[in-house]
């Protein structure tokens, strides 16, 4: 039997006001509802006087909360009585509609006691709380790029990845799964929790475990290339893998790929104990975060890669180490200038033939592959010559001539070098030395420091070119530096260089004098002037010869 609907009066009040307002009787039944509810949701106020309060939600509801509203017909009490909360409501067209529902409890003349509710439409206030989630969201991401700029390398950056994605992100765990070498499976790359998660059962869980594209949710995300969310965990289809996640107590995963361009780098899996509503604005910024973490991260990557290779290739320009000479200690330090991956200082020690030994250090203009090419020609030239007259001299005569021919019609690179050619001896050690627009080494004896050889044209500069020779004898107690201006061309702070003079004086200071204790002060003392200086370090070579005394 229909109800009998409210006087003049409440009609009057209730219908004047912008929200939908339902009343419903003891039974739950609905006596009366205003024309906002057709705007709301599509209903002619007639077609829902007199059905039940729960007919205006979906049907999944219908039970749940037909048991708080009899409680609350009951007692007069209830969790939704006085607050706002944000509830489902059914369309008359059947789609659902996202509402802010306010309960409370009147005693009207025309009603008598009925349960009054306020429905509003909560689409503004939903995307306003999406849209400063997302910018949240946003924020975060940058956040986790800027702390990976801090590493140093790829493996570091990936390290530092997944408590960065929990922190700035809020979630209580993250996984890291990898291409395998052939590209073909995703492996484990191991899992970071916040404090207080034991995820222990899940890394063993996960350690073994290998997925192929399309194969669980991080082969999901890999066949898709775009993230892939389970807002309930529990109710996750098996072809989701969520069985260990789940046995874990995590209610909510969301996986997201790092691609550059179309290759993956890897894709991230993020876990909460807490159901979050994973909406598809928040998935949009974690595919555009994998994007530029996934950049970023191939940069590194390429980076390493590309200095690997520059260390392979600087080691190949140096002596792996210093060979034992008869007679002498040696010591060497090295240290490429600046941004360059490989520098354009070397230095060798040979034996010959004879029994003497040569001692080379060389200083190619530039830096970089060609440079290399030029200090790999130069190392084996300068070896070549010797082995075959033994005249420093002519060793760097052999290498002006190599230079000249392979640079013919292409640009200039000169070299400049210090050529010793050594005879060790019983007591003392004599040999030759022959110097091409380089620094001229110290030689230090009798408790003093002085510079020794004559300088000629750099290699590579010029068709006629000779070089003179001249004699040294290291006596016992005496000491020999051979060096690149890398050392006394380094600038402070303020743009002083270290100089002849700033050398010489560092090496008069109290302190051993034994090769390897020259080299370390000469290199730690470059090291502390350039440290914080905003002129460009050069390359440093630095080889110490020593006749103990």
């Amino acid at each position: 039997m229909p109800e009998r609907l409210p006087g003049a009066s409440a009609v009057s009040l209730l219908a004047s006001l912008p929200d939908t307002v339902v009343a419903a009787d003891a039974e739950g039944r609905i006596v009366y509802v205003n024309a906002a509810v057709t705007g709301l949701l599509g209903h002619d106020p007639a077609d829902v006087v007199g059905r039940p309060l729960t007919a205006i939600m979906p049907t999944r509801f219908r039970s749940g909360h037909g048991a708080h509203m009899t409680r609350f017909l009951t007692t007069g009490q209830g969790e939704l009585v006085g607050n706002t909360t944000q509830l489902p409501a059914l369309h008359a067209d059947g789609h659902e509609v996202a509402i802010d529902v306010t309960l409370g409890q009147a005693d009207l003349p025309e009603l008598g006691a009925a349960v009054v509710a306020v429905l509003r439409d909560a689409s503004t206030t939903i995307l306003l709380e999406r849209q400063l989630q997302v910018s949240r969201y946003l924020a975060a991401t940058l956040r986790v790029t800027t702390a990976l700029t801090e590493a140093p390398d790829a493996d570091v950056a990936f390290e530092r990845l997944l408590p960065s994605l929990c922190a700035e992100l809020d979630w209580d765990c993250a996984i890291l799964w990898q291409p395998d070498e052939s590209g073909t499976r995703l492996t484990y790359g191991g899992i970071w929790a916040v404090p207080g998660v034991d995820v222990a059962a899940l890394h063993a869980a996960k350690l073994p475990l290998t997925f192929v594209r399309g194969q669980g949710l991080p082969g999901l995300t890999w066949r898709r290339q775009q993230p892939v969310a389970i807002e309930d965990l529990q109710t996750a289809p098996p072809t989701y893998g969520a069985t260990a996640a789940r046995s874990a107590g995590f209610r909510t995963g969301v996986a997201f790929p790092l691609l550059r361009g179309d290759t993956l780098l890897g894709v991230c899996e993020l876990f909460t104990r807490q159901p979050r509503p994973v909406p598809p604005e928040l998935l949009d910024v974690l595919g555009n975060a994998g994007r530029q973490i996934g950049q970023f991260l191939g940069r590194l990557r390429a980076e390493s890669e590309m200095r690997e290779l520059a260390d392979t290739l600087q080691r190949s320009l140096l002596p792996a180490t210093l060979p034992p000479v008869p007679g002498l200690e040696l010591a060497a330090r090295y240290r490429p200038g600046g941004s360059a991956l490989v520098g354009g200082d070397t230095y060798d020690v040979v034996p010959l033939p004879d029994g003497r030994w040569m001692v080379l250090i060389a200083d190619v203009c530039g830096t970089g592959a060609e440079a290399a090419a030029v200090t790999a020609l130069t190392r084996h030239t300068a070896r070549a010559a010797a082995a075959g007259s033994g005249d420093p001299a002519e060793v760097l005569a052999a290498v002006h001539s190599a230079l000249l021919h392979e640079q013919a019609g292409g640009p200039l690179r000169f070299v400049t070098a210090a050529c010793l050619v050594l005879d060790p001896g019983p007591g003392s050690v004599r040999g030759r030395l022959s110097i091409a627009g380089h620094p001229r080494p110290l030689l230090r004896r009798a408790g003093s420091w002085e510079e020794v050889g004559v300088v000629g044209r750099p290699l590579g500069v010029g068709d006629e070119t000779r070089f003179a020779c001249v004699p040294v004898t290291l006596e016992p107690g005496a000491s020999l530096v051979l060096y690149t201006d890398g050392v006394t061309e380094a600038r402070d702070a303020e743009g002083d260089q270290l100089g002849e003079e700033g050398l010489v004086r560092l090496l008069t200071r109290p302190g051993p004098h034994a090769a390897d204790c020259i080299a370390e002060t000469i290199a730690a003392a470059v090291a502390e002037r350039v440290s914080g200086s905003r002129h460009e370090a050069d390359d440093l070579a630095v080889l110490a010869l020593c006749v103990p005394g």
